[in-house]
């Protein structure tokens, strides 16, 4: 029996940004994975300073709320409600993709091939600028104290 070699991997931590041919698909996926890993950094995180603080007194409390107005502090609740909210939209076209729906009858195999997905990929690219755009007004009103 032919043994089989390992192939080899010099991409090192560049290709998490740029692996190749990958499609939209494997950057949604590493996306996915980061937003979660943050998002339960996050969740401990807060537990354990939340429990800190109930522990201490008043004046404590009052002092961390003090250091949380400020600007840039603001910036990283807006990415944690954005990663939030993008894991959460990510996950449930997965479930949809799961299950089948979404993705659009086959074409037949006619050169140039052109599958379901990339038949709708300008209606996708409109509405992640349309997000993208919607995103950067909000995290402007709310850095600007608006909210």
């Amino acid at each position: 029996m032919k043994r089989m070699q390992p192939r080899q991997n010099n991409l090192g931590p560049r290709g998490w940004v740029w692996a190749g041919r990958y499609q939209m698909e494997r950057y949604l996926y590493v996306l996915h994975r980061v937003t979660g890993l943050g998002l339960l950094l996050f969740g401990v995180i807060h537990l354990i300073m939340t429990t800190f603080f109930r522990i201490g007194d008043e004046d404590m409390w009052e002092s961390t709320i003090s250091v949380l107005h400020n600007p840039v502090l603001k910036v990283g609740a807006y990415l944690v409600a954005a990663g939030f909210v993008f894991h959460a939209l990510n996950g449930l076209r997965l479930i949809l993709q799961e299950f089948g729906f979404a993705l659009g009858r086959p074409s037949p195999p006619v050169y140039p091939y052109k599958d379901a997905l990339r038949k709708r990929r300008p209606w996708t690219v409109g509405m992640i600028g349309v997000i993208v755009a919607l995103s950067a007004v909000l995290l402007y009103d709310f850095v600007s104290g608006g909210w």
